[in-house]
């Protein structure tokens, strides 16, 4: 067994994370429970990894539901503490693992947040005066890639009414058709997009690529603008999921396109859909 101070550790398990290719939302919540640990562990004085007990785990976790963490939020920490001390473990920098017997709190899942079609066009209407964050927010509810996928979209990656989404962190490469809705949003967008070397699709003003969390609050503030409260970016891709499953597209064909890794993932929905199943619809074009 090999000594370790917590911090070394965390530094190599980020890298460990990293030559894995983990996704970077995942590394970087990792890394912030990580350090919410360490800052409370070092509070006690355990700066070595072999020194901290399952009891310094329980009482760290205590004091997050004291602070009001929901059951949730505290299962995701769990996952990120039990992750790195395996990882220790397997590494010999820990004799024993003391998260192995962490128990997570239960909670009930909430179900994938479909957009109504009030809500969707509310939304549209509040940001339609903004041509890029309307040609955002329309390739997200037209296509259902991830937000991450979006942000890494090239100009190159629009062509012969397709979107080409790139390999991204795990996910697969694949092409989405187009519908005439989003090619206009984008084809107006490209008119107005500022000239620059940088072919990333959507840029800022300076032409500097327009960065994830930089969309996030964008779309959060035309969500609040259109009065539809706890909606989140990730809503338009679940809208677009079931929407298509509405329509009667091929449980197969979307849970593909989706990029979704199991097909269990796509029929979580049609849970969410059965009452509207008999109902042809699909989401409105400009």
């Amino acid at each position: 067994m090999i000594g370790i101070l917590l911090v070394e550790a965390q530094k190599k398990f980020i890298d460990f994370l990293k030559n894995n290719r983990r996704a970077s939302a995942t590394i970087l919540a990792y890394g912030k429970d990580i350090n919410q640990i360490i800052d409370f562990l070092s509070q006690k004085a355990k700066l070595q990894a072999d020194d901290i007990t399952q009891a310094d785990l329980e009482a760290f976790l205590s004091k997050l539901s004291r602070e009001g963490y929901t059951p949730k939020s505290v299962s995701r920490k769990i996952n990120s503490i039990k992750t790195f001390f395996k990882y220790l473990k397997d590494q010999q920098f820990v004799g024993a693992n003391p998260a192995i017997l962490i128990s997570h709190p239960k909670f009930e899942a909430k179900p994938p947040r479909v957009l109504s079609k009030m809500e969707y066009r509310a939304l549209r209407d509040a940001c339609r005066h903004d041509i890029r964050m309307s040609a955002v927010v329309e390739t997200l509810l037209q296509t259902g890639i991830r937000i991450g996928e979006l942000a890494a979209l090239k100009v190159e990656n629009i062509q012969d009414g397709l979107v080409i989404v790139p390999q991204i962190e795990g996910h697969p490469k694949r092409e989405i058709p187009l519908n005439k809705a989003v090619k206009q949003a984008i084809e107006q967008y490209l008119t107005i997009r500022p000239k620059t070397e940088n072919n990333t699709l959507f840029v800022t003003k300076t032409g500097k690529p327009l960065l994830i969390r930089n969309i996030r609050t964008a779309i959060d503030r035309y969500f609040h603008i259109a009065g539809i409260k706890s909606a989140k970016v990730n809503d338009l891709r679940h809208t677009w999921v079931a929407h298509h499953l509405m329509s009667g597209t091929s449980l197969v064909t979307v849970s593909k396109l989706a990029g979704h890794k199991r097909l269990s993932t796509t029929e979580r929905y049609l849970h969410l859909i059965k009452d509207q199943l008999d109902e042809k619809v699909k989401l409105e074009e400009l």
